[in-house]
């Protein structure tokens, strides 16, 4: 037997047992990471599993590319207009908030441990950002609906807040080990980092897009493969000429994100398990890397610089800046509470341990310690502190379930799979009451295993699979079809027209989508149009009824065939 035929085994015995620990995980009320590591741990030196790993370097390695890769599918799966929405406070949280939670915990860190204050700063540098890994997995897979605004700052904040973290991290140790003089030294090393870092991001993020779609490859399976080296090649790039290669994969992931490219939706599934593999590679193989017994050496310091950290130094970061971008007390007091540490730090802590620092070993073991209650303790109890400050939310207003099952290519088209929930809007009604955009076709219905040939007259069900090919910029309006409501709430619809037949009933329209049109509820759209308009009506002509505008977009001799709906702000 080779030696490769045993590290294959042992690999794929390791990945089941962290796939298998990530179904405990809201069984046991703890996030996966922690049962990720705890699996580590286990196979480890000091554990039942016995294996002896500590290459420091080799952990570093694999941990990077697992973060990057982790980061990258955090980008993808980003979208546009929560970092508008929040791209303030986020940054600030990710720049400012990770230096005033480094500096008290690092002040905290040289006192309990009687190190040299540099000492001390480095350990509070390296654990002064939360991780993406831990945020992400919480918020997207533990059932925790928050509004989108303090959503996207937990999500924004713990993905871009890494950089500022390596770069004080590699700062302190170019002082502590190789003499750099502070200030102007580590002034060009910050700009250099997070100004290269975006550059490349944003420019590999453009480029790879215009790969993407203008390649025609022999396999759709090369496609995500593709995407994937594409973030692996702005983390290079960026990396090799000085700039933080995790700010530019995040930027490069966001760019293409939010971008149309052929089988997309395939790409973003590829990259999902990407990155569960990504964290329970990472997380394993840092847990294999400690110690355990090392750690009762330094509990109480750990407990006591963790408490610091929970209970002092992130909230001195996080209220003052929070507060100056109109956060309430509750959602200031659930972002302090939210911020979890996790692979970042630990990764962070082999830079000393690299550089051959005196005391290095201390720093690691601490900053594992640390991790791990802080993950516990904030990360189990995440679900519970959002109830208690009444921030949790109804599941969002969308179907079931979507599956965007292909997309076809060249075609500015695609196939999307509804699974109807028992409260969507559209359980109860006939295809023909839909009011569906003029564009969007129903190809078939699945229920109870059997095929249903959609007709107008088909009454819809509970659990019905139904199969829409639909233009992309239509997709906004058939979401909102077959959503439920919560609360009589009303959806958001784009600030563009919608197109339907003009044979559409009033009464559908405020169904399907919550537009109010002036007139009978069975009276058509086509109608109400000519009721409104003086001459005879004409392509192009518009009918405006309060905060409704009603244009004539398609004609066949006196018919109105097609009608463009846009709501305008309320009077």
């Amino acid at each position: 037997m080779f030696f490769i035929d045993q590290v294959i085994l042992l690999a794929a015995v390791l990945i089941l047992l962290g796939i298998i620990s990530s179904k405990l995980s809201a069984r046991l009320g703890l996030p996966v990471l922690v049962l990720f590591l705890i699996v580590g741990m286990l196979a480890g030196e000091d554990g039942p599993g016995g294996i002896l790993f500590d290459n420091a370097k080799a952990a570093h390695s694999l941990g990077t590319l697992a973060l990057a890769l982790i980061l990258f599918d955090g980008g993808l799966q980003t979208p546009l207009k929560a970092i508008k929405l929040v791209w303030k406070p986020a940054s600030a949280l990710a720049t400012l908030g990770v230096l005033i939670t480094g500096a008290v915990t690092g002040y905290a860190a040289a006192y309990i441990l009687e190190i040299p204050l540099l000492q001390g700063m480095l350990l509070g540098a390296i654990v002064g950002s939360t991780d993406a890994a831990a945020v992400f997995s919480l918020l997207r897979n533990a059932g925790i609906h928050l509004n989108g605004k303090l959503k996207a700052t937990l999500e924004i904040e713990s993905a871009s807040n890494d950089p500022m973290a390596i770069f004080l991290t590699v700062g302190l140790l170019e002082v502590l080990v190789n003499e750099m003089k502070p200030g102007s030294g580590l002034l060009v090393m910050f700009l250099s980092q997070m100004g290269l870092g975006a550059v490349v991001g944003l420019a590999v993020g453009w480029l790879s897009l215009r790969l993407i779609n203008r390649i025609q490859l022999v396999a759709a399976g090369l496609y995500p493969v593709l995407v994937a080296a594409c973030g692996l090649l702005s983390f290079g790039i960026t990396a090799n000429i000085g700039g933080s290669g995790f700010l530019a994969v995040f930027i490069t992931g966001v760019v293409i994100g939010n971008s149309r490219f052929v089988f997309q939706r395939s790409t973003f599934l590829f990259h999902d398990g990407l990155a569960w593999l990504s964290q329970i590679t990472m997380f394993v193989v840092l847990g294999l890397l400690i110690t355990p017994t090392s750690l009762l050496d330094v509990w109480l310091e750990g407990l006591i610089i963790a408490f610091v950290l929970i209970f002092i130094a992130r909230p001195l970061a996080v209220v003052p800046i929070l507060a100056i971008f109109g956060f309430n007390l509750r959602e200031i007091t659930l972002v302090s509470w939210v911020g979890l540490r996790g692979s970042v730090p630990i990764i962070l802590a082999i830079f000393p341990l690299i550089f051959g620092l005196p005391g290095a070993a201390l720093i690691f073991n601490v900053v594992f310690f640390v991790v791990l209650i802080s993950a516990t303790l904030q990360g189990s109890s995440l679900a519970w502190m959002a109830r208690k400050l009444k921030l949790t939310l109804p599941p969002p207003v969308t179907p079931a379930a979507t599956l965007e099952i292909t997309a076809l290519g060249d075609v500015d088209a695609d196939i999307v799979e509804y699974t109807l929930g028992s409260t969507s809007r559209a359980v109860g009604y006939r295809i023909s009451q839909l009011a569906l955009p003029e564009s969007a076709v129903m190809a078939m219905i699945s229920r109870d295993n059997n095929i249903i040939a959609p007709r107008g007259s088909t009454l819809l069900q509970a659990e019905d699979q139904l199969f829409i090919v639909l233009k992309p910029i239509t997709r906004a309006f058939v979401d909102c079809v077959f959503s439920g409501e919560v609360d009589g709430e009303k959806n958001e619809l784009p600030a563009q027209e919608l197109m339907v037949k003009g044979n559409t009933h009033i009464i559908d329209i405020a169904h399907s989508y919550n537009i109010d049109i002036t007139g009978g509820a069975e009276e058509t759209l086509e109608q109400v149009i000519k009721s409104h308009l003086i001459i005879a009506p004409a392509i192009n002509a518009v009918a405006e009824l309060n905060n409704v505008k009603l244009y004539v977009r398609e004609m066949v001799e006196e018919r109105i065939i097609t009608v463009g709906i846009l709501v305008t702000a309320g009077k």
